[in-house]
């Protein structure tokens, strides 16, 4: 049996998950495994700017959120993704979600995605803190070779936010999916690489220990 999605064959030759639900500690955020009882949160999150609006993003409507939390749920119970809140550490409220997503045990490669926060704390030091924690756990605990970034070639926002990580731009996936107002998608992906994480490493933690406004 070959592995596949989040599964990996053991010295002993049984299978077991190679990423399992688990939760990444920082100053600013807490990454902890998504649940249900999370939804009066996120359904508080989505309203804060009226995230489901944007045509470009996949952020669920209020009324969509606990069906949203299944659907992230159900890909977690076949191993292609691991999906996490984001607890913002100082409310203690869940802000949003992210995930680890189209998880490739054979290759050790995963991709960071699916992430939405509420209006309120975008452009803060709490999604740098969540892309910190969740690639230090990828290179140092899982050993990635590779992590992926993927956003709507049109989403200045979110690929300004991903360059500013580091993540080098791989390419464009033309007419990659149709968004829900019927849209055709054009995707720009980036990643980061095993032998790039000891710098982007450094680069992450300046940006989080620096003085605001430098």
């Amino acid at each position: 049996m070959a592995p596949h999605f989040g599964l990996i064959r053991t010295k002993a030759n049984t299978v077991k998950p190679w990423i399992a639900p688990l939760t990444l500690q920082g100053e600013r955020a807490r990454l902890v495994p998504l649940s249900i009882d999370h939804a009066d949160d996120l359904r508080d999150a989505t309203r804060d700017g009226d995230l489901h609006t944007l045509w470009y993003t996949m952020v669920p409507h209020a009324d969509d959120v606990v069906a949203e939390i299944e659907r992230r749920l159900a890909l977690q119970a076949s191993g292609s993704m691991l999906p996490f809140s984001v607890v913002d550490a100082t409310t203690g409220r869940v802000v949003g979600m992210t995930t680890y997503m189209n998880i490739d045990g054979g290759a050790r490669r995963v991709e960071i995605g699916s992430t939405w926060c509420r209006k309120s704390v975008q452009r803060t030091l709490i999604n740098t803190e969540c892309k910190w924690l969740l690639l230090r756990h990828a290179f140092e605990s899982l050993d990635c070779i590779a992590v992926e970034f993927r956003t709507h070639f049109l989403n200045a926002q979110s690929r300004r936010a991903i360059e500013r990580l580091g993540a080098k731009f791989d390419g464009v996936l033309r007419s990659h999916m149709i968004m829900a107002n019927g849209t055709v998608r054009d995707t720009a992906v980036y990643s980061i690489i095993a032998s790039e994480w000891p710098t982007v490493a450094v680069h992450l933690r300046y940006l989080l220990e620096k003085p605001r406004g430098d």
